[in-house]
């Protein structure tokens, strides 16, 4: 009877993992609830994991009140995102064209905000997309952003 209660332990505990990956900026709140926590925007910046000098920002919708509070609320598919060179930027290993750099859940179980690096090699660019995805159906609501980086530097792939 222990086994099914480990399945949501190990679930929890992954998503808190991918949380501590970024760095609340801040939020907004835009509706008041009155048992729970409010509706809110928040900013979160991740770095990337593998290019040294990069910065994204990601705005997104946060399911507030009481569903909210405790982690059962299905956030909205809706994100935006700016990445910037916040440093000298320095790759130490070849990437690959398309990698995810950051995921994480909007819903108890079944969906998720990706952040997807891929390399302009043409033009020297590192471009971030993000969207949600679902088990069954996904979002097509996404957004883009790019990173030219200096020639002086070039992108190495795999």
């Amino acid at each position: 009877m222990r086994v099914p209660l480990i399945l949501p332990l190990v679930l929890i505990t992954a998503a808190g993992m991918a949380q501590a990956q970024n760095t609340r900026v801040g939020e907004v709140s835009t509706a008041f609830k009155l048992i729970g926590p409010d509706h809110k925007v928040v900013v979160d910046a991740y770095d990337d994991p593998k290019v040294t000098g990069v910065t994204c920002y990601v705005s997104r919708a946060r399911t507030g009140g009481l569903s909210g509070a405790v982690g059962l609320a299905e956030d909205k598919a809706e994100a935006s995102i700016a990445c910037r060179q916040v440093g000298p930027i320095a790759i130490a290993q070849p990437l690959p064209q398309q990698e995810e750099v950051y995921s994480e859940r909007q819903s108890i179980l079944f969906k998720r905000l990706r952040v997807v690096r891929m390399v302009d090699a043409k033009r020297n660019t590192l471009v971030y997309l993000t969207y949600s995805d679902k088990l069954i159906d996904g979002s097509p609501t996404n957004a883009v952003t790019a990173v030219p980086v200096d020639r002086g530097t070039p992108i190495p792939l795999k």
